[in-house]
């Protein structure tokens, strides 16, 4: 049995809580997050079991650089955990965090998921796919280009063009094909959409089981959560509604996002925030975490969830996430530009 589940079946109480008390103290690791704490709580009671490390969580909708920014030299964070590439690289490119060199990170994290400078690291990926409709839908591959096909017409849901999981494709779009195409792409898709952009992922899903439309935009994750929500089980019946759809699966590869983490630049406890991202990236580490979120862990010895190899094989967009990331200013501008969310 692995030190990590001995771990998990050990600790006893609620480890991760509120920030509260002494930010400086012994034995502790602050962390900022933007992922909901309930998600990654089984790590860290086991991280703490294996170390000694009490963590602190100090959740976030959104403001992260802001806040840190405001606290200064006298901020208590340690560790950032995210949700997306971009707002890796907003705290990077903010000043507020610092590099890592580990040996243990660098073995365990493939370098298309890491900062250069090693200031960000990747710990699991999902893809932004199409989840479509299993009784209206007989296609079985569909291009992100060929959401903006005429045959689509009123038949397409999304969210809001201007979530940062929309933003995100939008600009992989922009660096395959530059921003006039993007643009034209942008102004078919809305096109062919069924009803102006609303909801979350797992609504579209909703509205595919509804009739609303056909096909939609959704990430991986979302469709292993309704598969096992327990608590609202009309969930279930959405996403036995649809079937997942890797777009470009057989040529330039499917638009992918990570779930990553990074150091404060004024961590007041940076030996145990070093701790905690090497054992994050451990690969045992990983695979509990991708199991529990329904992701794709990043590195090549995890093992990744049954349901999420049920939705087939992922073969990722080979593009940089730095290549696609430097797109999402000019990529919220151009949904603004043809309307999209109108």
């Amino acid at each position: 049995m692995s030190r990590i589940i001995l771990a998990l079946g050990a600790l006893a109480g609620i480890v991760a809580g509120i920030l509260t008390g002494p930010a400086f103290a012994d034995g502790v690791v602050n962390i900022y997050s933007y992922r909901e704490p309930e998600l990654f709580v089984p790590l860290l009671h086991a991280f703490t079991a294996e170390t000694g490390i009490e963590t602190r969580i100090l959740n976030f909708s959104d403001g992260m650089l802001e806040r840190v920014k405001a606290e200064g030299r006298n901020s208590p964070a340690d560790v950032f955990l995210t949700t997306d590439i971009g707002r890796l690289i907003e705290l990077r490119d903010g000043g507020v965090t610092q590099p890592v060199v580990s040996d243990e990170l660098q073995a365990n994290i493939p370098p298309a998921y890491r900062d250069p400078g090693n200031e960000w690291f990747g710990l699991t990926m999902r893809a932004r796919v199409v989840y479509a409709s299993k009784d209206r839908v007989p296609d079985t591959e569909i291009t992100y280009e060929d959401l903006a096909d005429p045959k689509w017409r009123s038949r397409v849901c999304t969210r809001s063009g201007q979530h940062h999981y929309n933003t995100a494709l939008f600009a992989s779009m922009i660096a395959h094909h530059g921003e006039d195409y993007t643009q034209t792409w942008l102004e078919g898709l809305k096109a062919n959409l069924a009803h102006p952009p609303t909801g979350n992922d797992r609504q579209q899903a909703q509205a595919i089981y509804a009739g609303e439309c056909d096909i939609a935009l959704g990430n991986t994750y979302y469709v292993g959560l309704m598969m096992t929500n327990e608590e609202e089980p009309e969930q279930k019946d959405w996403a036995a509604a649809i079937k997942v759809i890797f777009p470009n699966a057989n040529d330039r590869g499917t638009h992918v996002n990570i779930s990553g983490m990074a150091m404060a630049k004024n961590s007041p406890n940076p030996d145990n925030a070093r701790k905690l991202l090497e054992f994050l990236a451990s690969p045992e580490a990983q695979s509990i975490y991708a199991n529990q979120v329904f992701e794709y862990p990043l590195s090549p010895d995890a093992t990744t969830n049954d349901i999420v190899k049920s939705f087939g094989t992922l073969n990722p967009d080979t593009l940089p996430l730095e290549d696609i990331a430097k797109y999402r200013d000019l990529a919220s501008e151009l949904v603004d530009r043809v309307g999209f969310d109108n």
